[in-house]
Order: structure tokens, then C-alpha cells, then sequence
């Protein structure tokens, strides 16, 4: 079963995104998106993806909901920099932070929140001097936004830690 479908979880979430996408659950469409999932599952194992092995179940849960909360919070704060328009521009800019996350699935959730975020961007991540570049659309307090990318990597160093 290994050999025919590397990782399972990705090949079936691959076919239910088709599924989706397609809205429809014809037999053609599921079929191909079986081929797909099967076919992008044998990609990836070639990639050879690094195994992480997130831990601690509750925390995992409390880090979704702290994001989820920040995107809101985001989301009203973009709001108010459209409304306000020509009376006071954003003022944006470019934040660098060090970061001593050395897992690379961390690494790739951080960068999927930071992006989700409404008003950042990751833009670089310099494995070197382990700096992370981002942009953030209005930067009125430059201390927030880095103990908001500082919380972020201490919760994800205790979950795949």
C-alpha cells in the first residue's frame, strides 16, 4: 500500500480539493482525481519532504486559535487603512527578524501565517544569519508586529520542538 500511495493523507486531501474544485463527484472526476493525487503523492516522495513530528495536541489548538484571532484583528486593522484612504497614507515597510526555528515544517507554517496575515507578506528567510524578511502594509508600531513573529516562533518551537 506504501508503494502505492506514499503519503495517504496528502493523496486523499489531493483528491478531496479536486472533488472541491470541481463540484461535481462524477465518476470521470473522481477518477482523474485519483490519477492527480496518486500521480502528485509519487512527486512528493521524490521531493523527499523533512518528517516533523509535531507534538503537544493543546497547543497545536491554542496556536490555531492565536492565529485565527491575529487574521481578525488583521483584517479589521486593513479594513480601517482602506477606509481612511487619502487622509492618512500607510505607512509601510520592511521588518527583519532573527529567529531560531531550525525545522523546516515550522518554518513553512510560519511563512503560510505570516502570508495569510492581512497587511504582511514574508518576503525572505536567510538560513545564514536566520533573519526573516516581511513587509507589513501599515506599520504604526513596528514593536507590535515583532512580538507577534517572536510569539509565533515560541509557540511553534514548543510544538515541534
Amino acid at each position: 500500500m506504501r508503494i502505492w500511495l506514499p503519503y495517504p493523507l496528502l493523496s486523499i486531501a489531493l483528491l478531496i480539493i479536486w472533488v472541491l474544485l470541481n463540484q461535481s463527484v462524477a465518476p470521470g472526476t473522481l477518477v482523474m482525481g485519483t490519477i492527480l493525487a496518486t500521480g502528485l503523492s509519487w512527486v512528493t516522495l521524490k521531493l523527499s519532504p523533512v518528517r516533523s513530528h509535531p507534538r503537544r495536541i493543546l497547543l497545536i489548538l491554542r496556536f490555531g486559535f492565536a492565529v485565527a484571532l491575529d487574521v481578525i484583528r488583521s483584517n479589521l486593522a486593513v479594513i480601517g487603512v482602506i477606509l481612511r484612504g487619502r487622509r492618512r497614507p500607510p505607512s509601510s515597510g520592511f521588518l527583519t527578524v532573527d529567529i531560531d526555528l531550525e525545522d523546516e515544517n515550522a518554518l513553512a507554517l510560519l511563512a503560510c501565517v505570516m502570508t495569510a496575515t492581512p497587511g504582511t507578506a514574508w518576503l525572505e528567510y536567510d538560513r545564514g544569519r536566520k533573519s526573516l524578511l516581511f513587509h507589513v502594509l501599515d506599520m504604526e508600531n513596528e514593536d507590535v508586529w515583532l512580538d507577534t513573529v517572536k510569539r509565533y516562533e515560541a509557540a511553534l518551537k514548543e510544538i515541534f520542538g
